[in-house]
């Protein structure tokens, strides 16, 4: 995999292969080579032909960013300098709050069973929902955030993320938890949900906890 050394998921994907089949063999380069740096990373690719998206305004490495429909996240670059504000043209799914617009937009969620289905009547696929939330908050400058994580392998890195629609459908969801659950069931949700979340950060997905807690959540 192509994971690097620093972040947590070259252990997702370690344990998520050992967990299904424990006699596999890991080829991790950027770790067991000499690539230890994404200057050295980028040196090794042109070498060999492989080309390297480039900055177009600064002719520097990109940002690192992952992405998938929940998300997008930034790391390396002035991301590296925690006194140092991203820049605005790092932000491919959301506008500044400045640009946002200044009258509201509404919308009604609609729940079954505790899961999101439709958007002012309108019943969607997972796929859908969030793709239609990602647009209605990326336009009303929703969901970014800039941490510093303490990773499981022992270092702290800062990232910065994007998540219009899961916001949402986060405030959503807790909007809805404060009328249906009593007391003693938010608290106890919100006890398990840290100890879910690590779980998973740390890559334990197949671990016995993990489908313990997904048993008592289902």
């Amino acid at each position: 995999h192509g994971a690097t050394g620093k972040g947590n998921d070259q252990v997702r994907f370690e344990l998520g292969y050992y967990a299904l089949k424990p006699d596999i063999r890991v080829i991790a380069p950027w770790r067991e080579w000499d690539l230890n740096s994404r200057t050295s990373l980028i040196k090794y690719a042109e070498e060999n032909g492989i080309e390297v998206p480039m900055n177009k305004k600064t002719g520097e490495a990109p940002y690192s960013m992952d992405a998938n429909l929940l998300h997008i996240s930034y790391e390396g670059n002035i991301l590296e300098d925690p006194w140092a504000e991203p820049e605005e043209d790092m932000y491919t799914r959301s506008v500044s709050p400045e640009k946002a617009p200044d009258t509201p937009t509404y919308i009604e969620v609609e729940f079954e069973k505790g899961d999101p289905v439709a958007i002012d009547g309108v019943y969607l696929s997972p796929a859908q929902m969030l793709t239609k939330l990602n647009e209605l908050g990326g336009a009303n400058g929703i969901g970014r955030i800039d941490i510093v994580e303490s990773r499981f392998v022992g270092m702290k890195s800062r990232g910065v993320y994007e998540t219009p629609g899961g916001t949402i459908l986060l405030q959503a969801r807790r909007a809805m938890e404060s009328i249906c659950l009593d007391r003693g069931q938010m608290h106890l949700k919100d006890e398990l949900m840290p100890k879910y979340a690590e779980l998973l950060y740390n890559g334990f997905w197949w671990s016995p906890e993990r489908e313990m807690l997904q048993a008592a959540i289902d």
